[in-house]
């Protein structure tokens, strides 16, 4: 460790980790139900015309609810591979990339599991996946990056 202590080391990898993770308990609980997220949907749309659609506001609130889990994942990836890697001089290991993705998979399935507990959220297991593939694809990504650089 290049003279940082473990207590510096764990706020600089670990704090945005755990951060990410509390931000993403909160975006499962009732207060960001499909109900409330289309509320606002529809708001926005009123600013542009002042009648939008009920399919309108339903197709915009799923499409956008669902790139939401795949965006909120795909970050939680990339601070995960950077938590794991620390400070490490070398730039990939395969083994950063499967910690982060088992971290994700674990964490989409009790995220999906607390959205049962809640009165107004369901859980899916589609939404498990495109967790998943959110976390996979900034994986993808940075080994992309990574292996365009060395070449």
């Amino acid at each position: 460790m290049n003279g940082n202590t473990l207590a510096t080391q764990v706020l600089k990898y670990w704090l945005p980790v755990l951060v990410m993770l509390g931000a993403m308990y909160y975006f499962s609980s009732d207060a960001l139900s499909g109900d409330n997220t289309a509320s606002l949907i529809e708001k926005i749309l009123r600013w542009f015309t002042s009648d939008p659609s009920e399919r309108l506001i339903r197709g915009l609130n799923y499409g956008l609810r669902k790139f939401m889990h795949f965006f909120e994942y795909a970050i939680l990836a990339g601070l995960l591979f950077r938590a794991f890697r620390a400070d490490s001089p070398a730039r990939w290991q395969p083994r950063w990339a499967v910690y982060s993705l088992a971290v994700i998979s674990i964490w989409a399935a009790l995220d999906e599991y607390h959205q049962t507990t809640t009165s107004d959220r369901t859980g899916s297991v589609r939404d498990v996946l495109i967790d998943i593939a959110g976390g996979f694809f900034m994986l993808a990504a940075i080994a992309y990056f990574y292996n365009k650089k060395r070449r």
